[in-house]
């Protein structure tokens, strides 16, 4: 076959599709990324030969802080491009309507890759969800539905009627990167989608950069925490907690700021921040891991068997958190707001460092 790889081209979206186009490649098939100029470098990494988004039309479009906003233009990127290459299927991210338009419009199958567990309505099961999870996950269905129904609108295609209400969202099938442990117990998933597993790929890391961040978390002394952090959603920073956990406490941090703004460390904690395209060597020179509840680092931690805190802020933060704790994986942090007294958060990773996590880690 001929797959066209239309992802979003954000790290935890792209790295798991070029994860698919290189098993597929082994397998025989032609692979070919779409993706925006700054995602290149990293499909070369992974032995391709990127198509560059921005010359399909696709300015933007690919990029996950813009998903709601660009469906058409992702729709057209993903046609001209799929034409050219004579795709027999796509495989695509969660939110990505314009190419979920575009393999309609095209006829061709397309795959979608999710996130660690499910984020709508189950097909059955599910009611005894704490904290109106059920509910939320209804929300957050129609709300997709809304986005999705506008995009077509944009593209100029006509609505479609569908016996479930899910079924334009999943497209051939969406595959969730997570294990059945991490969905509420008693629920089955809907016709179609189904768990893969993490689908790891993520760029070499600089050897360099490690050995410079291993001689410095040495000279410290402490167990080390890998903290990932997420978008705030226009919540609270952690950072006024981050700054009093790891101040005289007995833990330090390799916080690694990703999509959360400017880092604001104070001078006196035991923190290095990284920016890296990468996390495995990091978490696999730390003890747990500290994130706010997004899958690519759950997933990282899991699969190299480090204990979990987990703070979540939004988004569908709240419900792989919860699946974490409720799993045996992970404990909660408390994120703020402000500071908090320092024992709080030194409490929660004490308890994830010596907790007796690790035995369930490790059979998850």
């Amino acid at each position: 076959m001929n797959v066209l790889l239309c992802p979003f081209s954000d790290a935890g979206y792209l790295y798991p599709a070029l994860a698919v186009g290189r098993r597929l490649h082994r397998r025989g098939h032609a692979v070919f990324p779409l993706v925006r100029p700054g995602a290149a470098g990293v499909v070369g990494e992974a032995d391709f030969a990127a198509l560059d988004a921005h010359e399909y039309g696709g300015a933007r479009a690919f990029s996950v802080a813009w998903w709601g906003e660009t469906g058409a233009a992702q729709y057209r990127a993903v046609v001209r491009a799929a034409r050219e290459v004579r795709a027999d299927a796509l495989v695509t991210s969660i939110l990505c309507h314009g190419a979920l338009l575009a393999a309609e419009a095209l006829d061709v199958p397309v795959v979608v890759l999710g996130f660690a567990a499910h984020l709508w309505t189950y097909g059955r099961g599910g009611e005894g969800e704490r904290h109106g999870r059920a509910a939320m996950r209804e929300q957050r269905l129609l709300e997709l539905l809304r986005r999705y129904d506008l995009a077509r609108e944009r593209a100029g295609l006509p609505p479609r009627r569908d016996r479930r209400r899910d079924l334009p969202l999943i497209g051939s099938g969406l595959l969730l990167r997570g294990d059945p442990a991490l969905e509420h117990p008693g629920a089955e998933l809907p016709e179609g989608v189904r768990h893969v597993g993490p689908c790891p790929w993520e760029p070499a890391a600089d050897p360099a950069a490690l050995h410079r961040l291993a001689a410095r978390v040495r000279r410290i002394g402490k167990p080390v925490v890998y903290v990932h952090l997420g978008r705030v959603f226009g919540g609270e920073s952690m950072w006024p907690r981050l700054n009093t956990t790891f101040t005289g406490g007995p833990f330090q941090a390799v916080v690694e700021r990703g999509r959360s703004g400017e880092p604001r460390p104070a001078p006196e904690a035991d923190v290095v921040v990284v920016h890296e395209p990468w996390m495995g060597p990091l978490i696999e020179m730390s003890d747990l891991v500290l994130t706010n509840g997004t899958s690519s680092p759950v997933l990282a931690a899991l699969m190299r068997e480090r204990p979990l805190a987990v703070a979540p802020i939004g988004s569908e933060q709240p419900l792989l958190s919860e699946a974490c704790v409720r799993a045996g994986v992970a404990v909660g942090f408390p994120p703020g707001p402000g500071p908090g007294p320092a024992g709080d958060g030194v409490a929660a990773l004490g308890t994830a460092y010596a907790g007796g996590l690790g035995e369930r880690v490790r059979a998850l």
